[in-house]
């Protein structure tokens, strides 16, 4: 009976022990973005990362696209139920910054040794305000994409290499007329992304990144949105469908529906395993200028959360931007380096050696440029989708439609300031 009691006790004892572990464990909440490959790669990191960090728990949540993540932390964040760290696309993070729901990262990321091995960009598009507020996960640039046996069955024997805006509509346009009747266009809608790079391409931008200007109206934007919106209604190269969901256009790709498509590097991945050895990957045209933007996102931490969560978040942060990790990360999804070790690693090294298309979007950061990061950037995107689609679908003069939004746009900024 004694040593029944003692067995009994000492189960007991283990039990009140494992349990008292599990409430000692700190639990990070974390909400993202990522789904299909991405969300796999992540899930690697985050399992590598509790390995290492024993007393560590990265709780995630897959909250949706970038859109999402803004519109339901504005949400959480007076119900008290915001996470403790997310994922906030790099134009975006500063209305969050601004309002201080962001915690500053600065002291944690000085006294990192991760800030010497992160390249200059990647420093740079966590900071806002002379302050660090998110430290870069997945960071791209827009390419070109282009599905080979599309353009071999338009007839055309080599590749044709559009790089301006007059070579690839006609490229387009010769996929239209060529294979039309079959349901597939020779480009599809340009997205968000897309159309910043366009616009970039033809020596402009939406707003200054330096000066804060609004250039939505500027000759050279103007100029950049009547050629986009005439693939869609005036050529018809490019299905509205793409207009009105972003998505759809992706699909179409894809589904060997779409020649060409312009987007994000992060896409890679996704598009390998859909199109094998149909997929291309070149630069973005240049149209007068060759630049194109930075995008992707970083994790930011939340000042509401527990100090003790706060550290715990960065530590993973900090794993998150590791030359192993990243490598993780890159080989899996495309998405740039953003560890200048990256390369080193292993899966790093292979990706690079087997496929050729990794490597486009590192080719252009030298004519990659930060973006503008201040509060009416949020506003100025999420309206910037209802004007798109007026102007791509011909329902109001894009000229007349840009000054318009251009005004609302600085009175939105006056707003916010």
């Amino acid at each position: 009976m004694a040593s029944m009691g003692r067995n009994l006790l000492s189960a007991s004892a283990i039990a009140l022990c494992a349990a008292s572990a599990a409430a000692a464990d700190v639990q990070v909440e974390f909400w993202h973005s990522f789904g299909g490959g991405g969300g796999k790669a992540l899930d690697t990191i985050i399992a590598d990362f509790e390995a290492a960090n024993p007393g560590i728990d990265i709780v995630t949540e897959h909250v949706g696209n970038y859109n999402d993540i803004v519109a339901k932390l504005q949400a959480a964040i007076p119900a008290n139920r915001a996470p403790d760290a997310v994922i906030l696309e790099v134009t975006r993070y500063g209305l969050f910054a601004d309002s201080g729901v962001l915690l500053d990262l600065t002291p944690y990321l000085d006294a990192d040794p991760l800030k010497a091995d992160l390249f200059d960009f990647a420093r740079e598009v966590g900071v806002y305000e002379g302050k660090n507020y998110i430290v870069p996960f997945n960071n791209s640039t827009p390419v070109m994409y282009y599905n080979r046996e599309i353009m071999e069955r338009a007839g055309f024997a080599e590749e044709p290499a559009p790089k301006t805006y007059d070579d690839l509509l006609a490229v387009s346009k010769t996929v239209t007329e060529k294979l039309g009747g079959e349901g597939i266009y020779g480009i599809a809608a340009p997205g968000q992304f897309a159309r910043w790079g366009l616009i970039m391409s033809n020596d402009s931008d939406l707003i200054d990144s330096v000066s804060g200007e609004i250039l939505i109206d500027a000759p050279n934007t103007i100029d950049a949105y009547k050629w986009m919106s005439s693939l869609v209604h005036e050529h018809k190269v490019a299905s509205p469908d793409g207009v009105t969901d972003e998505d759809l256009g992706k699909d179409a790709f894809t589904a060997g529906k779409v020649a060409i498509n312009l987007g994000s590097t992060g896409s890679y991945g996704g598009y390998v395993k859909a199109l094998g050895d149909k997929l291309e990957v070149r630069p973005m045209p240049c149209n007068k200028v060759c630049r194109v933007p930075i995008g992707g996102a970083g994790i930011g931490i939340l000042a509401s959360a527990e100090k003790e969560v706060q550290e715990a978040a960065y530590k993973f942060v900090s794993f998150a931007a590791s030359a192993e990790s990243n490598a993780k990360w890159f080989a899996a999804t495309g998405y740039m380096p953003i560890n200048r070790k990256t390369a080193e690693q292993p899966v790093a090294a292979e990706a690079l050696a087997t496929q050729p298309g990794i490597r486009v979007a590192i080719d252009q950061l030298p004519v990659a440029k930060g973006r503008p990061r201040p509060p009416v950037v949020t506003w100025m995107r999420s309206t910037g989708y209802d004007m798109w689609q007026a102007m791509a679908l011909g329902q109001r003069p894009v000229e007349e439609t840009l000054t318009d939004f251009a005004a609302r746009t600085r009175e939105e900024a006056k707003r916010s300031q």
